[in-house]
């Protein structure tokens, strides 16, 4: 985490409760996830109650409480994708990057997750990384994807 960076972002929304959501976004996208004691420093600084920045940090799902990885790998698991290989994409994605559904590598560099229908099922099975799809996926194919987000 760079803290000095965190503390900028902090400084800059200091006095204005209205701000937590800008806070809280800029945050996570400098430092992958929300851990607690940074949650405390910005509910001083927006003069809010610990447990509304909690409250707003857990609702929504762009926030995470748990470290994530730099890269946000995900491969879709719904029906579609699912009846064209994803179960098979999955576990070469697993394999290459020593990962289940839900985990961060020890270095941080990639967080795999699996999910439901993300709405492109014509151009399924797909992965997802740092929000860029690529559709009609292989096995094969998908360490030529991940080679660039080394």
């Amino acid at each position: 985490m760079c803290e000095q960076k965190i503390a900028g972002i902090i400084e800059k929304y200091r006095g204005r409760p209205g701000a937590l959501i800008h806070a809280l976004t800029e945050i996570q996208h400098e430092n992958h996830w929300l851990p607690r004691e940074v949650m405390h420093k910005v509910a001083d600084a927006l003069e809010v109650p610990f447990s509304q920045v909690m409250q707003i940090a857990s609702y929504y799902k762009t926030f995470s409480l748990t470290p994530k990885g730099r890269h946000q790998v995900h491969v879709c698991t719904g029906m579609t994708c699912h009846l064209r290989g994803a179960a098979k994409l999955m576990g070469k994605v697993e394999e290459l990057t020593g990962l289940k559904a839900g985990e961060t590598d020890t270095e941080a560099k990639f967080t795999l997750e699996a999910g439901s229908c993300l709405g492109s099922c014509s151009i399924g099975p797909e992965l997802i990384v740092d929000g860029k799809h690529y559709g009609r996926m292989t096995p094969e194919r998908a360490a030529d994807v991940l080679k660039q987000y080394d």
